[in-house]
């Protein structure tokens, strides 16, 4: 067996599931989950608002141990308890070797996790500040761009696991290509990501494995197929055709 990936492979524990009707098996890509075998450097999912893929990350995260609003599996506050039981009825299969580091980017709640960090970091302490490993700069005294890219940069140490969960909310095109290139560093130095999408610039990333989920299924598919290639290609190379069709009455 390989080292990496960290995570192989995952899939539903059908016959452990009561009702297939109710909440997150009633999305019609949650209950349709076969198995999935994830990408060795980079694994995205993508599809429409309310398919399912942060359902799928915050399963996936709490599954290998993170807490369900975000941040390294040492947070374990708890703002509001919303997570889904899918975590329950998900069987993930490990490689041997453990990641040294790991985290869990939620774009939604990530002021929880920077509050958290700040209130940590009042009491008394021995060690080094939390906020250190982020760059030292408070999170809160940061846009929520620089934040989200202060964490990418000085908190992923490498040879870890990375699960982000929309990371392009925050970042401008500019800093998504930044993000990139610091995924590349991180790959080289044997870590593993899996991010849910909406950007056609980070799903870019070379010989990254993609699954769209949609209203049947969650299927692999390749990037030039991903209507987030194709919407952002027809746009940018015609614009004016697109507004017509928009805007006819």
């Amino acid at each position: 067996m390989e080292e990496l990936p960290y995570v192989i492979d995952l899939s539903l524990k059908r016959d452990e599931i009561e009702n297939m009707e109710r909440y997150p098996f009633s999305i019609p890509a949650i209950r349709a989950l076969g198995s999935i075998k994830l990408g060795k450097e980079v694994t995205f999912f993508v599809g429409e608002n309310g398919s399912g893929k942060s359902t799928l990350m915050e399963a996936i995260a709490v599954s290998l141990d993170f807490n369900a609003e975000g941040g390294s599996k040492n947070f374990q506050f708890d703002t509001r308890k919303s997570h889904s039981e899918l975590h329950k009825y998900l069987r993930i299969s490990k490689s041997y070797k453990r990641p040294n580091d790991g985290y869990f980017l939620r774009a939604e709640s990530y002021f929880n996790v920077a509050t958290n960090i700040e209130n940590l970091d009042k009491e008394a302490s021995f060690g080094p500040s939390i906020i250190d490993s982020y760059g030292s700069v408070p999170l809160h005294e940061q846009s929520h761009g620089e934040s989200f890219l202060s964490l990418i940069l000085h908190r992923f140490g490498g040879k870890g696991i990375y699960l982000l969960d929309e990371p392009e909310a925050a970042l401008s095109p500019t800093n998504q290509l930044a993000v990139l290139r610091r995924m590349k560093h991180l790959i080289s130095d044997s870590s593993q990501f899996i991010i849910a999408t909406h950007s056609p610039i980070l799903l870019a990333y070379p010989g990254a494995t993609i699954y769209e989920l949609n209203n049947k299924e969650i299927s692999q598919i390749e990037y030039e197929n991903t209507e987030h290639y194709q919407v952002t290609k027809a746009f940018l190379e015609n614009p004016k055709k697109i507004f017509n069709e928009l805007f006819k009455e």
